[in-house]
């Protein structure tokens, strides 16, 4: 169950559906069928981006078809719930089709597995003459090589209980202090976005040589490691611990349902919030490139991007989009967001999450 999932099934009633980000690995089911004498633009994502009438992938559907006659969009997702950036990775390397011409959810760390893994191009360049490419906010900029575009962002960040708390952590190294022994949840950044992004974030923070000493401060300070988002908001939700890994715009859940905001506050350690952004590429194989660039360049629109990243409970990529309603009143943007860039992560991301692994399991 993705995020989205999780906040509908919660009640959930927001003018805009909810979604998350990608996951684990699985077989890929297609949905969307085609009439005849129409050009097919098949375009790749995970399961909740395209989950019901009201989600983002609905409403690029409609959309994108009635403003290109004759085109019909079908998506291609993986039935386990994922991004399945893996499968296409595999099926390049075995030369076999890749059945598909847009990619949708693409996060930077998957750009750099992906090159790593690969002799052949699996994303074409996109180019800079598209009309909206040069919207994209100059810190999202993900690929240096111009095949992944921005389409929106998450801001991870804990989120804490303030009702039950004294007094709530200002800095990262707050999180050290004995006074919060225990009250920290966070998520497996070997199975979870949100936990990848948050061990990334430290070691932004405290840099490659010493964020597994920061790491094993927090471990002596009793934090929590669950697998999944879901899991750690479960228990954040139940009273298990009154700070939790999630992100920036939880208080718009909070107040679309009615709850203490008090009970949601959005807490930006060191007055910063990292940047987690889904991107769109092209794949090389397309039989239809430039109907696939102009499927990126409408994802990047103004019209979209004041709809899409909303549905799908993100942050506007580009300087254009706008947000709206209950959104706009309680979405929290950091004063300094920050992330790392591919040539940051490249030949460092796996053997960080690896190192940080092995000290989860021996402590």
């Amino acid at each position: 169950m993705r995020r989205r999932h999780y906040l509908r099934a919660a009640g959930a009633t927001a003018a805009v559906a909810l979604a998350g980000c990608a996951g684990d690995g699985g077989e890929t089911t297609t949905t969307a069928g085609t009439a005849s004498g129409t050009r097919t633009l098949t375009v790749a994502t995970y399961p909740s981006f395209v989950d019901g009438d009201g989600s983002p992938g609905a409403w690029l559907k409609r959309e994108f078809e009635a403003a290109h006659d004759g085109v019909a969009v079908e998506w291609t997702t993986p039935s386990s719930g994922s991004s399945n950036v893996a499968e296409y990775v595999q099926r390049k390397r075995r030369g076999a089709a890749i059945d598909a011409d847009v990619y949708v959810g693409l996060n930077t760390d998957e750009l750099v597995l992906i090159d790593r893994e690969l002799d052949a191009s699996l994303f074409a360049a996109i180019g800079d003459d598209l009309s909206h490419a040069g919207d994209v906010r100059e810190g999202l900029i993900v690929d240096p090589e111009g095949r992944a575009l921005p389409y929106d962002t998450g801001y991870i960040t804990p989120v804490v209980d303030a009702t039950t708390l004294d007094a709530v952590p200002e800095t990262f190294d707050d999180l050290l202090d004995s006074r919060y022994r225990g009250d920290l949840l966070t998520e497996n950044a070997q199975s979870s976005d949100t936990g990848k992004a948050f061990l990334l974030h430290t070691i932004h923070e405290k840099g490659g040589d010493g964020y597994l000493d920061y790491w094993r401060g927090l471990l002596d300070n009793d934090v929590r490691v669950l697998d999944t988002w879901q899991a750690a908001y479960n228990a954040y939700t139940a009273g298990e611990a009154p700070m939790v890994v999630s992100y920036s715009n939880d208080q718009v859940y909070a107040a679309n349902e009615g709850r203490d905001l008090d009970a949601y506050e959005v807490v930006f350690l060191n007055d910063e919030g990292y940047a987690n952004p889904e991107s769109t590429a092209v794949f090389a194989d397309s039989d239809v490139p430039d109907l696939a660039r102009s499927f990126v360049d409408f994802v990047l629109s103004p019209a979209t991007q004041d709809v899409v990243p909303q549905r799908n409970y993100q942050f506007p990529a580009t300087t254009t989009g706008s947000l709206s309603g209950t959104y706009a009143e309680y979405a929290k943007t950091p004063p300094t967001p920050v992330t790392l860039t591919y040539d940051d992560l490249a030949g460092h991301v796996s053997e960080w999450v690896e190192q940080w692994s092995r000290l989860i399991a021996q402590h």
